[in-house]
This record gives C-alpha cells, sequence and structure tokens, in this order.
C-alpha cells in the first residue's frame, strides 16, 4: 500500500460510520468503472484503431467541424 492510499485510509478511518460506507461505495463503483473501461479496451483494440484512423483520416481531409460550433 503506498504512504498516499494509507493516509487516505487513516482519514477516512476518522469519519463516522455513514460517511465511511459512502467513501467505500464510491471507491469501489470507481473501481468497477475503471474494471470495465480496462475491459473493453482490451477486447477491441482493432475497433479503436480503426475508429482513430478514420478519425485522422477525417481530420487531414478537413471534414472535421470544431465542437465548439455544434451546440
Amino acid at each position: 500500500m503506498t504512504q498516499a492510499f494509507s493516509d487516505a485510509v487513516a482519514s477516512a478511518a476518522q469519519l463516522p460510520e455513514d460517511e465511511q460506507n459512502a467513501l467505500a461505495a464510491i471507491l469501489l463503483e470507481e473501481m468497477a468503472s475503471e474494471a470495465r473501461w480496462t475491459a473493453l479496451f482490451a477486447n477491441s483494440p482493432t475497433l479503436l484503431e480503426r475508429l482513430a484512423g478514420e478519425a485522422l483520416l477525417e481530420q487531414e481531409q478537413g471534414t472535421v467541424e470544431p465542437t465548439d460550433n455544434l451546440a
């Protein structure tokens, strides 16, 4: 465990139980979300490469609109 994480846990341990539970739920959800994104990206490198290639080609062709003009 890193010192920063250890410090955060020690600080969280001083909170009331309901706040500790809320913080734990947030942390667990964030970790689960990160795991889902990691799995999605790991399972689709070809798709990501194709989409990136298309985006670069559109940029080179000048067919990309700046996002500030889409609103």
